[in-house]
């Protein structure tokens, strides 16, 4: 008696249009790509473009803003001498405030009580003033003292001189603006300095550095990725801030325009001069943040992006790149998963 032993048929004899067959891949090339459609963003895009075009379109042709009038203004010898003050007055606010801040800070931080309280306090006295509150009373000083001088304390003085002859119109500017900005800088600085891990200074401590030196090269170059960020928007509003100026009669931009726009009558146009000029320093400081910022963030990153500049030339140089080589077929990147 034969035994027929059943065997199982191989891949070849299943014949390739059956049942059981798998389906055959379609060509990609064949395939109809339908891309998404996104309405909503679509009608976003629309609610916004349509207003932003009005407003140009009213800018372009509304006689109101009169652009003749701000082309004869804009670069005048009056204007450019309002914007000289104006950095004079941020730039001496800036550097005195972000100083005095500085030492509020570690003032804050020190393990005395009593530097504690009289940093903390000033911080809350002067953050709860007013600006413009602070420059009138620092104008109105020679009220209360008509003379400062040196002498021993609640004793006989030895040297005075006039209020008036030794802080005048702009020194009162100078230094209401410096004492509001330090408030501000000071817990800046005092941010930045706690987020560093406290780790990094107990280990210059086991290593024996200086405290000044730990602070100043350990400390600090690490705080700045954390203070520049914040720094930057009160350098820029302390830049806007000192139209509040004006009420010390100080000829800084806002002051200049009002004073122009009150003999001319010609409201509109001097307003969108000094909205230039502002628009112009703010871009410059902002510029200025960001390479900054890029220059003390390369401890964490090793291969920052580009800059504008460096984009602008790469740009340039692909250009001519194609342009030398027009018959050249374009081979596109691959992706680095695809082996193909």
């Amino acid at each position: 008696m034969n035994l027929i032993t059943g065997t199982t048929p191989s891949a070849s004899a299943v014949p390739s249009g059956g049942p059981h067959a798998p389906p055959a891949p379609d060509d990609p090339t064949s395939l109809t790509v339908v891309p998404a459609r996104h309405y909503a963003r679509w009608a976003a895009a629309v609610a916004v473009i349509v207003p932003a075009a009005q407003f140009v379109h009213g800018l372009a042709t509304n006689p109101v803003w009169e652009w003749g009038v701000f082309r004869d203004y804009i670069l005048s010898e009056t204007i450019v001498q309002a914007v000289w003050v104006t950095l004079q007055l941020t730039a001496y606010a800036t550097v005195l405030g972000f100083v005095l801040g500085t030492v509020l800070a570690f003032m804050r931080l020190s393990r005395s009580p009593v530097l504690q309280t009289v940093a903390w306090t000033y911080v809350w006295i002067f953050r709860s003033i007013p600006m413009i509150v602070q420059l009138v009373f620092w104008f109105n000083l020679s009220a209360l003292y008509e003379e400062l001088g040196i002498g021993i304390p609640f004793g006989p003085v030895f040297w005075s001189v006039d209020s008036n002859s030794l802080i005048g119109t702009i020194g009162a500017a100078v230094i209401g603006l410096t004492l509001h900005q330090a408030a501000y800088a000071a817990e800046v600085v005092r941010g930045g300095v706690i987020s560093v891990d406290h780790g990094q200074v107990e280990a210059a401590a086991a290593l024996g550095i200086p405290r000044l030196r730990q602070i100043r090269r350990i400390v600090l170059p690490q705080a700045m990725r954390a203070i520049l960020p914040t720094a930057g928007n009160e350098i820029i509003g302390l830049l806007k801030g000192t139209s509040v100026v004006y009420v010390m009669a100080i000829g800084e931009l806002f002051y200049q325009v009002q004073v122009i726009y009150g003999r001319n009558g010609r409201v509109i146009p001097l307003l969108l001069v000094a909205t230039a000029w502002y628009v112009v320093l703010t871009s410059l400081l902002s510029a200025a943040q960001y390479y900054v910022e890029r220059h003390f963030a390369r401890g964490t990153n090793r291969t920052p992006p580009p800059t504008p500049l460096q984009r602008a030339r790469r740009f340039v140089r692909d250009l001519r790149t194609a342009a030398a080589r027009p018959n050249q077929p374009v081979i596109p990147l691959k992706h680095s998963g695809d082996s193909r």
